[in-house]
């Protein structure tokens, strides 16, 4: 079947060209009656990569094609926002695929812009077997706005497979321009990513490197020409990390005392809670308080499994920033905190490492990194390959990781102190919200209730982020605000907001990209919530 041979790609000049199906569609058979049009299903994609690629632009690609053909299109499948890379997250072309092993199908042709659309799959084999599930179950596919005709020929054949390739290839150049891109940005100083941490800011500037203003936790840059630098925060959290460092290098207190004082001085952390060891530890060896920027740590390319990378691959600007710190003193810190373990030997750092476990029963890079007189979880890490290694030479063999234990246990320690942060905010926008001790709803105005749910982060092993929620219907809430937490499970990435009228399951499973259903319901933040709540006085509202 011809796809439309002319010499330009545009949405407007697919309906050109040869009219081989149309002039089919028309014929009469043998019986003297003319055919039925044919009935298809359109599917289309967009991810970020170019306006023209809308879904749009797509299906009114599409429409035209089919207009000029007499198909008649019955039935879409639409991912919206997802890379081609995977069919994980692309519920769309899952569900076609699905509908068309099932039977559960009333169309014989799957309508598709062009061969990227289908898909950009690294394994160009990959994109073959999902059209010819298609096509063993007696229907075709057909690629609008290509030169060629699908209609299983050599040529065909051939040329597919090359666009199939080169749709490949373009994701893998894009994601090397987009990593050294971001490269780049870092050796000028720009920030990528991440909450500032305590003692200081983001700030957004221009493209002419003019400040523009601070971004607040969960805020993000609008404008694609913006960057965002670290600057320093308020002068009491400055000298505070100061002191943080003086009192380690200097006076030689431990992190544990250190946050025990910072405790009982009524001092919160930047995210409001209670000082930790680690918490003190982490700032102690984050090379941002000494200006440095650094970047490429962790990678997670195309969609494969996250990696820790190895130190020469990490990517550093000096001094891109104003220090906290002075180097000496930030040097001085990491001698101190490297010479616990490099003073040890293997053998003296894994029975300290059984002792703990035989004390605890398991083990975790944050009961490690809790626990006074012991090596880092980093340091573990770096000495023996990896923490599950380390593990394994002390006889835990957990079958699966252990962290989540203590996760939970400071995610349930978490939970007061978001619910308080929903009460403060409503109540700062003149709503009257008080909690149910019971039930621990929130009650708004009288008038509807809310439930908080904190969401844990889970790394599969592919690499992939995902959060498992589980909902108590039975306190019927009338919304239930999930909280969903970041990779490392210290900080809200983001927050759902759902209605009970379209709670449907007690159970909800998320992933980094989901469906509009879903994040129609999503938002950085809680300033809408506070709106909608926003009592409205009677004469204003009439």
């Amino acid at each position: 079947m011809r796809c439309g041979g002319r010499s330009s790609g545009s949405p407007q000049s697919i309906s050109g060209g040869r009219d081989v199906t149309s002039r089919r569609l028309n014929d009469h058979d043998r019986s003297g009656q003319p055919e039925l049009p044919l009935r298809a299903a359109e599917y289309v994609r967009m991810s970020t990569d170019h306006q023209k690629y809308s879904t749009e632009n797509q299906s009114d690609a599409i429409k035209q094609y089919a207009e000029a053909r007499g198909i008649e299109i019955v039935r879409t499948y639409a991912d919206a926002g997802k890379s081609g890379l995977k069919i994980e997250g692309r519920d769309a072309l899952r569900q076609l695929i699905e509908d068309v092993q099932s039977g559960n199908t009333d169309f014989t042709l799957v309508l598709v812009y062009d061969v990227s659309r289908w898909g950009r799959f690294q394994d160009a084999d990959e994109s073959a077997y999902y059209e010819y599930i298609c096509r063993r179950a007696g229907i075709a596919v057909e690629y609008c706005a290509e030169q060629f005709d699908n209609d299983g020929s050599p040529i065909s054949t051939i040329v597919k497979g090359v666009k199939r390739a080169m749709a490949g290839e373009y994701s893998r150049e894009l994601s090397t321009k987009v990593f050294a891109g971001q490269g780049r940005l870092i050796e000028k100083g720009y920030r990528q990513g991440g909450p500032a941490g305590f003692g200081l800011r983001r700030t957004l500037i221009d493209e002419h490197g003019a400040t523009k203003g601070l971004l607040e936790r969960g805020e993000q840059k609008s404008i694609q020409t913006d960057r965002v630098i670290l600057t320093l925060g308020p002068a009491e959290e400055v000298d505070l990390v100061r002191g943080i460092y003086r009192a380690f290098v200097h006076q030689g207190y431990s992190e544990r005392e250190i946050a025990a004082d910072l405790n009982e001085r009524g001092i919160p952390t930047d995210l409001g809670r209670p000082w930790t060891r680690g918490t003190v530890h982490q700032i102690l060896i984050n090379e941002k308080y000494v200006g440095d920027n650094v970047w490429n740590r962790r990678s997670f390319k195309l969609k494969k499994k996250r990696v820790q990378n190895d130190p020469e691959m990490w990517i550093r600007a000096q001094d891109a920033f104003a220090a906290v710190v002075e180097r000496e003193l930030f040097e001085a810190a990491r001698t101190i905190i490297g010479a616990r373990s490099f003073r040890l030997s293997d053998e003296e750092m894994l029975q300290s490492l059984r002792k703990l476990y035989q004390q605890r029963g398991l083990l975790s890079g944050i009961v490690i990194d809790e626990c006074d007189g012991m090596p880092s979880s980093s340091a573990y890490s770096s000495r023996f390959g990896s923490l599950l290694r380390a593990y394994s030479l002390v006889g835990f063999a957990p079958d699966r990781d252990y962290r989540y234990v203590e996760i939970n246990r400071e995610l349930r320690k978490l939970h007061p102190g978001i619910l308080r942060e929903v009460l403060d905010g409503l109540q700062a926008t003149g709503s009257a919200a008080w909690q149910d001790l019971e039930t621990d709803r929130v009650i708004v105005n009288g008038e509807f209730s809310l439930s908080v749910v904190v969401a844990r982060c889970i790394e599969t092993p592919t690499g992939l982020l995902r959060w498992q929620l589980r909902f108590d219907t039975s306190l019927a809430p009338d919304i239930t605000i999930v909280v969903r937490m970041d990779s490392a499970n210290r900080a809200p990435l983001d927050y759902y907001l759902f209605p009970r009228i379209d709670m449907l399951s007690e159970k909800l499973r998320l992933g980094e990209e989901n469906t509009l259903g879903l994040d129609a319901y999503r938002f950085d933040g809680l300033e809408l919530l506070y709106d909608i709540a926003t009592p409205i006085p009677l004469g204003e509202a009439a």
